[in-house]
């Protein structure tokens, strides 16, 4: 079984168990989740079953949107509800033009450091371990792009908004960031993740529904599955012929007159399949570098 299940997690369960209850229920041997959720989070959780797995890192490195509710007043130490209360400060009476307005220093591309109680690794070992045992590690900025930041209500002492934006990026260290700046401390209440690169809201499924459809005497998981390069459709696809798809099968170079000046590629068989994705390197030649095993 190979292809992309948009699995919408519940809240209060890990992603991975969340990716081993939809695992069991397809009865697949091989999956893999692109991107954890916390089990305060909820919201999209793409699962790839069979070759897609090959394909996950792809969707780590695209854009994420979220919904995020957060409460002022209140710092913890893991920037989310579920951490130790590190401050208590009174709110002022912001409007939403005072929220609104400090949200732009967030905009656009910035600099973050990566949250202590984040799954970033330092010799190997999570920082979230160190953090555990009260080891702070240095932790190097990193560049980050908001791309859009959309304030939806200030309600008493709490502040919902959405946010899309690249990789790398640790939501609750912008909700840490912005309490330092409104100078009166904020954490994370709740935390959904709307979008993962091309795959909208709408196309989520919820365990439970998952489960009433597997239970249909016509289910077949080919009808809820994603193609594997559905994550990859940024790219542009090339077509080549029956000898061209043995000779990248091979691990050969070839060249073709269709292809893109674009750096990676989808790669289509004389079938019109899918088979793998390739790179045009600088002297034109196009060479395969991860394929599918059909």
């Amino acid at each position: 079984m190979n292809g992309i299940f948009l699995l919408d997690k519940p809240l209060n369960i890990s992603s991975n168990a969340a990716l081993q209850k939809v695992k069991r229920l397809f009865r697949a041997k091989k999956a893999g989740h692109t991107g954890s959720l916390d089990p305060l989070a909820t919201g999209m959780l793409p699962i790839c079953f069979g070759d897609a797995t090959k394909f996950c890192q792809y969707l780590l490195d695209s854009d994420k949107t979220y919904s995020v509710t957060m409460k002022l007043g209140v710092r913890t130490t893991t920037s989310d509800a579920e951490g130790e209360i590190i401050s208590t400060r009174p709110v002022p009476n912001f409007t939403v033009e005072t929220i609104n307005t400090a949200f732009n220093f967030f905009r656009g591309e910035t600099q973050q450091i990566p949250s202590m109680f984040s799954a970033l690794k330092h010799n190997g070992v999570p920082l979230y371990e160190y953090a555990r045992k009260g080891i702070t590690i240095e932790r190097p900025s990193r560049t980050i792009k908001i791309y859009e930041l959309i304030l939806l209500s200030v309600e008493n002492d709490y502040v919902s908004f959405t946010v899309k934006c690249s990789k790398g990026t640790y939501v609750r260290t912008i909700v840490d960031d912005f309490g330092e700046q409104l100078g009166c401390g904020a954490h994370v209440t709740k935390l959904r993740r709307l979008s993962v690169g091309p795959y909208p809201e709408s196309g989520m499924m919820t365990i439970e529904k998952l489960e009433s459809l597997i239970q249909a005497d016509n289910f077949s998981a080919n009808n809820i599955l994603l193609s594997m390069d559905s994550a990859v459709t940024h790219w542009p696809a090339v077509l080549f012929s029956s000898a061209h798809t043995t000779a990248l099968k091979q691990g050969q170079s070839v060249i073709s007159p269709d292809a893109p000046h674009s750096h990676w590629i989808r790669l289509i068989d004389h079938h019109g399949e899918f088979f793998g994705i390739g790179e045009v390197l600088s002297d034109g030649k196009i060479v395969s570098r991860r394929l599918i095993s059909l």
